[in-house]
């Protein structure tokens, strides 16, 4: 039985969904695109734009240096294939969490994050739709408990919870009760 994964930090999601090839053959390839996970389009930020080695950019990740070394193998491998095949590249999935509260539009699919932090997001900044969905889910494939998580900050600490005010993130407040900072319930390191 495989070993289950832990969740990758990825500091921010990409500015773009992927690459198509282009030139005159381009149209007459009708294939599957490679998908590039977020865990290793953050690999590949990490170490070849930012410059880190391994170590600092598993660090970075949340991972161990050898687990990032098979990350950042898979995104080369994917990247090599759909250069020498002509596929496209799609980024997307994958097993993890943002530094930041991140948001995605329901109505137009933008991704935005919250610069102000004392203001709570009400409606997307670009169409202006209220139905937005909140990127910062522990454990998309379990849909209730994501829900649960998404509205409970914990003190690792002392266990004090309380409801998630929308738009700051739990970090950044502080146990009423042990003044230890607050993390969101079911994210890594919230043994609680």
């Amino acid at each position: 039985m495989p070993r289950v994964k832990t969740l990758r930090k990825v500091l921010n999601p990409p500015l773009i969904k992927g690459f198509k090839p282009y030139g005159p053959e381009s149209g007459n390839l009708n294939q599957e695109p490679v998908n590039l996970l977020f865990e290793e389009y953050e690999a590949l930020r990490l170490s070849d734009y930012d410059m880190l080695n391994h170590h600092q950019a598993s660090v970075m990740m949340g991972v161990s240096r050898p687990t990032f070394t098979r990350i950042y193998a898979s995104a080369l491998q994917k990247i090599a294939r759909a250069f020498v095949e002509g596929k496209q590249i799609a980024i997307e999935g994958g097993k993890v969490y943002f530094d930041s509260d991140w948001y995605q539009c329901a109505g137009c699919g933008c991704n935005f994050n919250n610069p102000e932090r004392e203001k709570v997001i009400e409606s997307c900044p670009l169409c202006g739709t209220r139905q937005i969905i909140s990127h910062d889910f522990p454990d998309e494939t379990n849909e209730e408990n994501a829900k649960h998580w998404e509205y409970v900050c914990v003190c690792p600490q002392c266990g004090f919870e309380q409801e998630h005010q929308l738009g700051i993130p739990c970090n950044h407040q502080v146990c009423p009760k042990c003044t230890h900072k607050m993390k969101r319930k079911g994210t890594p390191g919230c043994k609680i």
